[in-house]
């Protein structure tokens, strides 16, 4: 693997588990966490550059992916908790 791929990979890798890591929940936190580990290390003996560069597309997509689900999550979560400028303890200028 040329230095460069593996920078790019490694940078990659770091930035999945980062993500996944901002799951609230804990059980999709550490199932995230434990598929990215155990994807990475199947893969690590890889040595096709095609084949390398397929699964980086991948991946990036699977970034994607969790970036939405855990933004979706902390909108959800607002949305549930019922964030609003009356629930933060600020004054209510809707009031006549």
């Amino acid at each position: 693997m040329a230095a460069s791929s593996r920078a790019q990979v490694l940078d990659l890798y770091r930035a999945m588990l980062r993500e996944s890591k901002r799951f609230s929940a804990y059980n999709y936190r550490t199932y995230a966490v434990r598929r990215i580990r155990d994807a990475f290390r199947e893969n690590k003996n890889v040595k096709d550059p095609v084949e390398i560069q397929t699964l980086v597309n991948k991946a990036k997509r699977d970034l994607g992916i969790i970036r939405r689900q855990v933004a979706e999550q902390g909108t959800a979560t607002r949305r549930k908790s019922g964030n609003s400028s009356r629930s933060l303890g600020k004054p209510c200028t809707s009031w006549p």
